[in-house]
């Protein structure tokens, strides 16, 4: 179904479509080949509690953002190429429930579906995908993912000493390598991860033990940048947040009204649960 989906003038004004909910904030999506498989919200798990996304499936790459307007504005786009994506369902839990892990090299985060049917929906088309793109590519998957962050509400104390309580004063960080949440003291070194950024990143104190004994092994032979707890960046400096660009600003964040998510071509589903179907229809009038 992909595949007759390619050349189309549906896709091509799908793509178009999303392209202009981003405006000039996002980056241009259409290119050879490429399809929107899918779109519809879910709630991603963020540092500092869950919020509504907007997310876009296409064969290649996922796509997602924050809701300015529902269905017709969205800013803070996010590109996954899915050769890099692992998922790995998780279990109900309390209020959280049909939730999954996005997994890859440089980020790794939890998202949400209304229903167990959304939820399978949504991972049977995002593996598929998967599974095309490195079956023609003959890649192999990546054997190493980033760490899912620990929420800040899920920690009032530090997780490495556990002793230093969080205040005003006393801020939560995270551990860049475990995702651990973590005081100053306990998060003093920084340490290379090639996966995530070529410059040092915040580590706890045994993550930085652990990668430092490892160092001389080839794919860590780079040397590790130490910094004091006095020396990190004054006041913003570095938090957990400013690595989660779309956990801040919810002006107009989800509407409570739940649309079904649309996936294209697998026995199409009626143009009014699609996003963005009043426009589709505007275009062919």
């Amino acid at each position: 179904m992909v595949d007759r989906l390619v050349n189309s003038e549906a896709n091509a004004r799908r793509i178009a479509m999303v392209e202009n909910c981003f405006g000039s904030s996002g980056r241009p999506l259409a290119e050879q080949g490429r399809v929107l498989v899918g779109e519809g919200v879910l709630t991603k798990m963020c540092r500092k509690k869950p919020k509504a996304r907007q997310f876009f499936l296409f064969n290649d790459i996922l796509v997602y953002g924050n809701i300015v307007i529902n269905k017709k504005k969205y800013n803070k786009q996010h590109l996954i190429p899915l050769e890099t994506v692992k998922l790995e369902s998780l279990k109900d839990e309390g209020q959280f429930r049909n939730g999954w892990l996005i997994r890859t090299a440089s980020k790794s985060f939890a998202v949400y579906a209304a229903t167990s049917t959304e939820k399978e929906e949504w991972m049977a088309h995002i593996e598929k995908c998967i599974e095309d793109l490195l079956r023609k590519s003959g890649k192999q998957p990546p054997s190493e993912h980033a760490a899912v962050w620990v929420p800040d509400n899920e920690a009032a104390i530090c997780m490495h000493c556990k002793k230093t309580q969080f205040t005003v004063l006393n801020r939560r960080h995270h551990c860049r390598k475990c995702g651990s949440v973590v005081c100053g003291p306990c998060s003093s070194k920084r340490f290379v991860l090639p996966t995530q950024s070529d410059k040092p990143l915040r580590v706890c104190l045994q993550c930085y033990d652990e990668l430092t004994r490892d160092r001389a092994r080839p794919a860590q032979a780079q040397q590790p940048a130490i910094l004091s707890p006095g020396k990190e960046g004054a006041g913003s400096g570095e938090s957990s947040g400013d690595d989660d660009s779309d956990d801040d600003d919810d002006r107009a964040a989800a509407t409570d009204n739940h649309d079904e998510p649309k996936f294209y071509g697998d026995g199409e589903k009626t143009d009014d649960t699609n996003n963005h179907s009043s426009k589709e229809t505007q275009v062919k009038q």
